[in-house]
C-alpha cells in the first residue's frame, strides 16, 4: 500500500542535483556534521549563499548551536539531533537519514573550506544574475516617472556589487569570459519612438540655433537610420554655418547620398516642416529612449554571461563592468542634456500645439518612404 505523501516532505534524497553545486553544499555539510570544528575554517559564508533552502537552514542551524566537543562527537549523536532539531522549522522536510547521506557522499571534509568557496562563487553568479535581470526591468518598465534616472540607479547597485565582488574573489589570467553574447535587436521601431525623432528633426530645422548646444544627441541614439542620416546633415549645416530650413536639408541630404535610396523629395521636406515645441524636449525623449535601450542591451550581456557556468567569478566582473562602461557615455550625455543651461524653462509643446492632439505623422506615401 503506497504510502501518503506530506506535503511538507522535501524528499532531498529524490531530488536530481540540477547543477554541480548541489554537491558542493552536499560535501560541506557532510564535513561539518562529521568535523563540526571545521565551521572556523571555511571563512565568510552565510545560509543565504546556499542554493538549496534546506541545506542553506541547516547551515544556520549548525551556526546557532554550540559546537560539541570533538571526543564527544565522535560516540555520541547528541550534537546532529540539535542541529536538526533547530533546523526543522524552516526545512520540515529535513531528516535524520538525509543527515547521515551528508555525511557518507562528502569525499574529503578536509576540503570544506574549497566546498564554501564553490558555494560563494555559484552564489555570486546567481546574484549578478538577479541585478541584471531587475536592470533588463527596470529599463523596460513604462509606468516609472522618470525611467532613466531610475535605471541609470539600478546599474550603479549593479555596479557597486561588482565592486564587492571584485574584493572577494582573486583575479587569474585569462580574466575575460568567452560566453557568446547576444545582438543588439533589430526589431521594427515604436511608432512613438519614429514620431518623436520626426518632431525632433522638424523642430531642429525650424530653431537650428538651439543644435549648438544640443551634442549630447548623436545620430547613433535614432532608430531610423534615415532620421540618423538626415540629423547628420541639419549638424553639418548648423556647424558650417550654412542657412538651415527645409530646403537646404534637402541639398544636403542630396550631397550625402539619401535620395538615391528611393527617398522623394517632397517626402523629405514634408518631414522636416511640420515643427511642434522645442528641439531639447524632442532631443531629451530621443536620447532617453537610446539611454534606456543600451541598458537593455548591457543587461542582456551580463545575463548571458551570468547565465553561463563556466565563467569564474573574476570573468564575470570583469566582463560585467566592460559591458556597462558601454552605458558611460550615455549617462554622461544624458546629464549634459538634463543639465539646465539657461534660467528660462524648457517647453515640451507650445499651447497651440497641446490643443493639437498627437504628433503629426508624415502620410501616404510619404510615410512609407520616410520608414
Amino acid at each position: 500500500m503506497p504510502q501518503p505523501t506530506d506535503p511538507y516532505e522535501d524528499n532531498l534524497d529524490d531530488l536530481p542535483p540540477a547543477q554541480p553545486v548541489h554537491y558542493a553544499e552536499q560535501s560541506l555539510l557532510g564535513a561539518l556534521l562529521l568535523d563540526p570544528h571545521r565551521l572556523a575554517d571555511i571563512g565568510d559564508l552565510d545560509a543565504g549563499q546556499f542554493a538549496n533552502h534546506a541545506h542553506g537552514a541547516l547551515f544556520q542551524a549548525m551556526r546557532t548551536v554550540p559546537p560539541p566537543a570533538p571526543e564527544a562527537h565522535r560516540s555520541d549523536p547528541a550534537w546532529l539531533n540539535t542541529v536538526l532539531d533547530a533546523a526543522r522549522p524552516n526545512a520540515p522536510g529535513l531528516t535524520a537519514s538525509y543527515l547521515h547521506t551528508l555525511i557518507q557522499v562528502c569525499p574529503w571534509p578536509k576540503h570544506a573550506p574549497t566546498y564554501a568557496r564553490m558555494i560563494r562563487a555559484d552564489h555570486a553568479r546567481r546574484t549578478l544574475l538577479m541585478h541584471a535581470e531587475r536592470l533588463a526591468q527596470t529599463a523596460t518598465d513604462p509606468t516609472l516617472p522618470n525611467p532613466a534616472a531610475t535605471t541609470l540607479a539600478q546599474a550603479d547597485a549593479l555596479g557597486q556589487f561588482l565592486d564587492t565582488l571584485a574584493g572577494q574573489f582573486a583575479p587569474h589570467p585569462g580574466s575575460l569570459p568567452r560566453t557568446s553574447v547576444p545582438g543588439t535587436p533589430t526589431g521594427p521601431s515604436s511608432e512613438e519612438a519614429l514620431d518623436e525623432e520626426r518632431l525632433l528633426l522638424a523642430t531642429a530645422t525650424a530653431h537650428p540655433a538651439e543644435l549648438k548646444t544640443m551634442r549630447w544627441v548623436q545620430p547613433d541614439d535614432f532608430t531610423l537610420p534615415l532620421h540618423a542620416t538626415v540629423w547628420q546633415c541639419l549638424t553639418a549645416l548648423v556647424r558650417n554655418g550654412e542657412p538651415v530650413d527645409p530646403v537646404t536639408v534637402l541639398w544636403e541630404a542630396q550631397h550625402r547620398g539619401l535620395l538615391t535610396d528611393g527617398i522623394d523629395p517632397g517626402d523629405l521636406i514634408a518631414l522636416v516642416s511640420a515643427p511642434v515645441g522645442s528641439p531639447e524636449y524632442w532631443g531629451e525623449r530621443v536620447l532617453q529612449r537610446a539611454l534606456l535601450a543600451r541598458a537593455f542591451d548591457v543587461s542582456s550581456r551580463i545575463t548571458a554571461y551570468a547565465q553561463d557556468p563556466a565563467n569564474s567569478p573574476h570573468q564575470l566582473v570583469t566582463g560585467s563592468r566592460r559591458a556597462l562602461a558601454d552605458l558611460t557615455a550615455l549617462r554622461t550625455r544624458w546629464q549634459r542634456s538634463t543639465t539646465p543651461s539657461s534660467p528660462s524653462p524648457r517647453q515640451p509643446r507650445s499651447p497651440a500645439a497641446s490643443r493639437a492632439g498627437p504628433a503629426p505623422r508624415a502620410t501616404t506615401v510619404g510615410a512609407r518612404a520616410l520608414r
